[in-house]
């Protein structure tokens, strides 16, 4: 899962940089890939969190 989900992030991430380099960082479709992208990077954070309280 974590690799996916940090794939999933990367892919998004280097689309969200092109979109934004090429559109306004206010254009609804950048925003909308910004919040996909902070929806993935919160749910990894997540994971990590969960991952290391189990490990205690």
């Amino acid at each position: 899962m974590e690799f996916k989900l940090l794939n999933r992030i990367e892919r998004l991430r280097k689309k969200l940089n092109k979109l934004g380099a090429k559109r306004s960082l206010v254009d609804p479709e950048v925003v909308d890939m910004s919040q996909q992208l902070d929806f993935l990077l919160n749910k990894y954070h997540k994971f990590i969190s969960n991952k290391q309280l189990s490990f205690w």
